[in-house]
């Protein structure tokens, strides 16, 4: 298994994997022609952050995003960590930890100070998969606004 950042080809698979993800999010229905678009702008400007993937024999298990931004508070540039998911069948076998591990290492090479991540509230399983990852619960509640 390779772990590598995207690139162009693999938005088709990757739209796949999001798929998965948003049909267990609350807040999120896909959108495979808006989930695209969005992959493309990541992987087409390297400014804006990366994707890592996980792939075995041309098929893809797995991805994460890491989108850039810049904390005020730590003085420098800091990382949201978006679209974790891992293919249903495949889960289990360290390939998320090895995803994670692989997306904190280009990130700490970018000069990224830290990384912040959401999840469900009832998605127990991943927030401690997050807190085996060295993650922590933050005091913040996140809000959003559509624009």
């Amino acid at each position: 298994m390779e772990i590598t950042k995207a690139e162009l080809k693999d938005i088709p698979a990757l739209c796949e994997l999001l798929c998965i993800l948003f049909m267990q999010e609350a807040d999120f229905t896909p959108d495979a022609d808006k989930q695209a678009e969005g992959l493309k702008l990541i992987i087409s400007d390297p400014s804006v952050g990366f994707i890592v993937k996980a792939e075995d024999n041309g098929k893809i298990l797995g991805m994460v995003n890491i989108l850039y931004t810049v904390s005020t508070f730590i003085g420098g540039r800091a990382a949201v960590l978006e679209d974790m998911v891992v293919l249903p069948e495949v889960r289990g076998k360290d390939i998320g930890s090895q995803i994670i591990k692989k997306a904190e290492e280009l990130a700490k090479e970018a000069g990224c100070m830290r990384i912040t991540l959401l999840t469900d509230c009832d998605n127990t399983g991943g927030q401690r998969f997050y807190r085996r990852q060295g993650y922590t619960l933050s005091p913040m509640v996140p809000m959003r606004k559509m624009l």
